[in-house]
């Protein structure tokens, strides 16, 4: 117990945490004041928890009755045809076969090279969910933004600090939690836990661990600045994210119905808004405020800096994703629509076809004359964009 005392009290060092002259005791509440509480934040596990269960009664009632509404079709990709030997390959050794083993294949199985590598392309695809379970994911996502943020605009335009960011430090740390606060902080976070968790369980996306660190420093974000009673600021960066994931995941569910025009236009509006607001407002509203108001009025100490590289780390992020929205826009101006994710989930190659693995094998010469036809992209960019995902504090 004295060295879990000695660890607990090594962490929550007021030295660390607070500014110079502040202490705990200074901030517990009083029959006068309520300031936030690092036990308050354990009522998010719990919560986390039930939007889960939520989001699956959701996707189960709501989104998939809308989804078949619009003729969305449960079908997957097509299924590999069924081989013992290929079979136990993938299952048991690899997914991603070497070409020495593709040789190996070819012989014992006497298919050529190619009908092997389709074969597998096929079966990896095949574990991929529906265009339907897309739609329903991201409907879930499109209902939670769209609430979380008119519930924040909502609060925050009866807020000073909306108006003039120096009220994020006046009198700081001293500043009250107000119910409005505290929920909308424990439900970001709640959120953003399942997500997490679900991440794992969920579409399976190139840039997995790019958003498991883009949820990480989210979660750490929402954390650090709760615990510092940081929440003025935070709530500004939380509905700032929050504008644009409405936009993508809408563009993604018209994607999936198949309104390419209804489509573009969001991704479109999307576009523009993310650009402008990560890497327009963000560094010069929110960076500014938590870099030099913030060392101006209060000034800097331990947990300052830990949050500021927290939030410069996200900054970093935004312009990696918004690269990749400058990438997509230019590749659809050039196509006349939004085409192929670099991320995409569903493989493709130009050498594919979708007709099944012959039963002999086929000189190359053959082959490269019937493999001509492309593949054909299941899931194009709003199909598994996570940069859509990028809410956070």
């Amino acid at each position: 117990m004295s060295v879990m005392a000695g660890i607990l009290a090594w962490f929550w060092n007021e030295r660390f945490w607070l500014p110079h002259n502040v202490t705990w005791a200074d901030l517990k509440n009083t029959d006068e004041a309520t300031f936030p509480q690092a036990e308050d934040l354990y009522l998010a596990c719990p919560l986390a928890f039930c939007i889960f269960m939520i989001r699956l009664v959701f996707e189960r009632f709501i989104a998939r009755p809308c989804a078949m509404g619009l003729k969305i079709q449960a079908n997957g990709p097509q299924k590999a045809q069924p081989n013992a030997i290929l079979e136990k390959v993938f299952t048991a050794i690899t997914k991603h076969p070497d070409e020495k083993r593709l040789e190996g294949l070819s012989k014992q199985l006497d298919w050529d090279v190619r009908t092997i590598q389709r074969w597998f392309r096929q079966r990896r695809n095949q574990e991929k969910p529906s265009t339907l379970a897309r739609f329903c994911e991201s409907m879930w996502r499109f209902t939670f933004y769209l609430y979380i943020f008119t519930y924040g605009v909502r609060f925050l335009k009866k807020t000073p600090w909306l108006w003039n960011t120096k009220e994020c430090w006046y009198n700081y740390p001293y500043q009250p939690l107000t119910v409005d606060i505290h929920y909308y902080y424990i439900l970001e976070l709640s959120f953003y836990l399942s997500l997490l968790f679900s991440q794992f369980t969920d579409i399976r996306r190139k840039d997995f661990l790019i958003m498991f660190l883009h949820h990480v420093a989210t979660i750490s974000l929402i954390i650090f600045s709760y615990v510092n009673n940081m929440a003025r600021v935070g709530t500004l960066v939380m509905c700032l994210h929050d504008a644009a994931d409405v936009l993508i995941e809408a563009a993604k569910m018209a994607n999936y119905a198949k309104c390419q025009i209804l489509c573009n236009l969001l991704f479109a509006m999307f576009a523009i808004l993310f650009i402008s607001s990560r890497l327009g407002v963000y560094p010069v509203w929110i960076l500014n405020t938590t870099l030099f108001e913030s060392w101006e009025i209060v000034g800097p100490y331990p947990s300052w800096w830990v949050f500021n590289l927290l939030l410069i780390l996200l900054q970093l992020l935004h312009s990696f994703w918004s690269y990749l929205i400058v990438k997509t826009a230019c590749r659809a101006i050039s196509k006349g629509k939004v085409s192929k994710d670099d991320r995409s989930d569903i493989e493709s190659s130009s050498d594919e076809d979708d007709s099944p693995p012959p039963a002999q094998k086929h000189h190359s010469s053959a082959t490269n004359g019937t493999n001509k036809n492309h593949g054909t992209n299941v899931d194009s960019h709003f199909g598994n964009t996570n940069v859509l995902h990028s809410n956070c504090i």
